[in-house]
């Protein structure tokens, strides 16, 4: 009886000891996948009421995030790298705070108008790494600001637009003013009155980032008055100025009606058959910044605190292929204005009438 008692006692401990042995190795695996994600530097973003897929600033900051968790192993979702939408302005604070919540490295924020609520939220999340895109958070070190030189890239699409006009008319629309507008819009004025001093520039402003109607509206009152280039720096409100031009070059394959694209290269915008009505676009490269800010997160230089610009100097701004649309010679004189600007011979305003 004894001996059994003893048998079983020692069954017990073995089975103890087999039980603590596994629970333990459970704890290490699962203390090896903690410290494997500790050492993945996690990003995400909230878009602006664009939406993600806005051909714009959103798409483009989601696309500089992807390339980023492409190369360090990162996928959507639990996966290192995601985005929430923002369908409405109510929703900018809320859609920081889950992102904070899920315990992501550096959080991303597209436009002017999350402004107040990066501020607000990085203020109460000291630990937690922001950047907002095209706007400057001033005094607080959890947030870094990144900014563009677009008066730049618009000087070399004024540029082209001056060299290509055949009215010697053209046209701007702006979505709503604000400092990162006026700079399109000087930028613009500037590279026409450089190139060519006779032509015109009809400036016309939406009052919203999301009226295609409005933007459609605005195109055919500036075609109807003798613009054929048109270039706009309104987001969504600028799909109503491919529209108009898509619908004149559907009626005639041979009127020159020209749509100057932003922010990315908007070229499959413009497709009408075999032809296309995109001249070209300016490009504020949200891709690289996006990228680069966040992997100097990864390497422990986040630069919060500062503004970070990007310029024709480094490739952060510029002007999208053309794909035959300006000629030679136009090309010719964008490259010299661009040597001109990066060497500091041309100052470029960034205001408009400056």
């Amino acid at each position: 009886m004894k001996k059994r008692n003893l048998g079983l006692a020692l069954t017990a401990v073995l089975a103890s000891s087999t039980l603590l042995a596994a629970c333990g190795s459970d704890d290490a695996k699962k203390g090896d996948t903690k410290k494997e994600d500790k050492d993945n530097f996690t990003v995400a973003m909230v878009t602006d009421t664009g939406g993600i897929d806005d051909k714009s600033f959103n798409q483009s900051t989601w696309e500089g995030i992807q390339e980023y968790g492409k190369e360090n192993g990162l996928t959507k979702g639990d996966g290192g790298i995601d985005y929430l939408q923002s369908n409405q302005d109510s929703e900018f604070t809320t859609n920081l705070q889950k992102l904070v919540r899920r315990d992501f490295d550096l959080i991303f924020a597209v436009g002017y108008k999350l402004h107040d609520s990066v501020s607000q939220v990085a203020k109460q999340q000291k630990d937690s790494k922001f950047a907002i895109i095209d706007e400057v958070v001033e005094g607080q070190d959890n947030v870094a600001s990144i900014m563009f030189k677009a008066n730049e890239a618009s000087f070399l699409a004024g540029v082209a637009a001056a060299l290509q006009t055949k009215t010697d008319k053209v046209g701007f629309i702006g979505g709503i003013k604000s400092e990162v507008i006026d700079g399109f819009q000087a930028g613009f004025e500037a590279g026409v009155k450089a190139a060519n001093p006779k032509v015109k520039v009809d400036v016309q402003y939406a009052g919203s980032f999301g009226d295609a109607a409005k933007g459609q509206t605005i195109a055919k009152r500036m075609y109807d008055s003798g613009a054929d280039i048109i270039f706009h720096a309104a987001g969504g409100t600028g799909t109503g100025l491919f529209t108009e031009a898509k619908e004149r070059k559907k009626k005639d394959p041979n009127a020159d009606v020209w749509a100057i694209g932003v922010d990315r290269d908007q070229y499959d915008e413009g497709k009408v058959g075999d032809k296309n009505i995109v001249l070209t676009s300016v490009l504020k490269r949200v891709d690289i910044a996006a990228k680069d800010v966040s992997n100097l997160g990864k390497d422990g230089k986040f630069p919060g605190g500062k503004t970070i610009t990007y310029g024709l100097k480094d490739d952060g701004v510029g002007l999208a292929d053309s794909h035959g649309a300006i000629t030679a010679e136009t090309q010719k004189k964008i490259d010299e204005y661009k040597e001109k600007i990066i060497k500091g011979e041309i100052t470029v305003p960034e205001k408009p009438g400056k």
